[in-house]
């Protein structure tokens, strides 16, 4: 081990300690609501939850990250308060030992590695980052371990029911939370087209939004992670066609897939830069992409209910195998959603036909009229509580940690 790498690894150390004494010494205002973040892409899921709760229900929020970069850091409110734990001994220490009554976590997989549940009597609430079904891309046993899930659409509560149903599993609290993400893509989409509609002099958006696809088409390409990821599976196939058909092309990889196969994600970036037509973004939150764009193209990504119902652009779904993570899904019997919002929100095509990609491009542009009624429509049946996700969410989430703080206190007045 080198003398940085030494270095690195005890700062690391001494952060963690740092951050679990200071996690300790805080009293119990501070850790009824308490926040986990694993990186700095989880706060674009937390930050308006974290607010709402600061500032309209004046609640105190504690926020641990292991991230030093975290954009919590940047925050300011007299009810909010971060604490850095990086990843290592510090950190699943905390996990297993600390007293909170409400913990708040984007983690999936909690029990199943090296952070488990508190031996503290602490209630866990797990907000999905994602709009996917949970019994194919995730491991059948990811949502077990916690005692509240807060659904983005009825699809979610199904699945989760019918897991409790086959294994005998402990009623857990499901709230129809609905998707804050999707609701600000759908703001920030409306936003962008009355720009639109501004800069053209016109005050028709599908007279704007005719004119723009017939003139340029910017395409995004953004799937998911893992050994079947498009980008993994043919990546270099896919742009390439593109490019030479004169469209824009937006590279836009999974934070996981920059994490886990960085020499692939590498590897397309440096073949593909010195075109003009080409850029590559490596945010998950950001939005420019998927606003500039026209089309997106992805895998099994559930990006795909956020891009086609929230924005109301079409999806092609280049047909590369399925990510399983759960051999066992379809004891289910349930359709999982990344395969049944495919034949809705676009079009499917073959990894062996990728040469077709602009024609195809090129269909799925035709009719946006139509085709954003039916993603109105569809959202409107697949999504709890649009436009009501955030006050809602954080109201339920006070509401669990007003009755957790009682209990606890009923407990301690029963020991004496």
């Amino acid at each position: 081990m080198s003398a940085s790498t030494k270095s690195s690894s005890f700062r690391r150390l001494l952060q963690g300690w740092r951050g679990w004494r200071a996690f300790k010494q805080l009293s119990w205002d501070w850790r009824n609501i308490v926040v986990y973040s694993e990186t700095g892409q989880d706060w674009h899921q937390f930050s308006a939850v974290i607010q709402n709760l600061n500032t309209t229900l004046d609640r105190r929020v504690c926020y641990v990250t292991s991230d030093p970069a975290d954009p919590a850091f940047e925050y300011q409110n007299d009810n909010f308060r971060v604490i850095l734990i990086p990843e290592g001994l510090f950190l699943t220490i905390f996990f297993q030992v600390n007293a909170a009554d409400v913990f708040v976590l984007t983690m999936m997989d909690l029990g199943n590695l090296q952070l488990k549940r508190s031996l503290q009597p602490v209630h866990y609430i797990y907000l999905f980052h994602s709009m996917g079904s949970t019994h194919m891309v995730d491991h059948a046993d990811s949502f077990d371990h916690y005692d509240s899930l807060f659904c983005t659409g009825p699809h979610q509560v199904a699945e989760i029911r019918r897991r409790e149903e086959l294994k005998g599993l402990p009623v857990k609290h499901l709230f129809d939370y609905g998707h804050p993400r999707l609701e600000q893509v759908m703001r920030e989409g409306q936003a962008h087209r009355e720009t639109k509609i501004a800069e053209v002099g016109s005050e028709s958006a599908d007279h704007v939004e005719t004119e723009a696809e017939s003139v340029v088409t910017t395409v995004l390409i953004a799937p998911t992670w893992g050994n079947t990821s498009l980008f993994n599976f043919c990546g270099a196939d896919v742009i390439e066609p593109l490019l030479e058909a004169g469209y824009k092309v937006i590279m836009r990889p999974h934070y996981q897939s920059i994490r886990l196969t960085p020499d692939v994600i590498s590897a397309l970036r440096e073949q593909f830069e010195g075109n003009p037509s080409f850029d590559f973004v490596d945010q998950m939150g950001e939005t420019r992409s998927i606003l500039e764009s026209d089309v997106l193209i992805t895998d099994w990504s559930a990006m795909a209910l956020e891009y086609s119902l929230g924005l109301q652009k079409p999806v092609l779904f280049v047909d590369v195998p399925r990510r399983i993570r759960n051999p066992d899904w379809q004891e289910w019997g349930l359709e999982p959603v990344e395969s049944s919002i495919r034949e809705k929100a676009g079009k499917i095509l073959s990894p062996d036909e990728l040469s077709r990609l602009p024609a195809v491009v090129e269909e799925l542009l035709q009719s946006p009229v139509d085709f954003r009624q039916q993603m109105a429509e569809l959202s409107q049946k697949m999504v709890f509580r649009l436009g009501h996700s955030v006050p809602d969410g954080a109201a339920e989430i006070a509401r669990i940690a007003d009755q957790c703080r009682d209990d606890r206190l009923e407990r301690e007045s029963r020991d004496g």
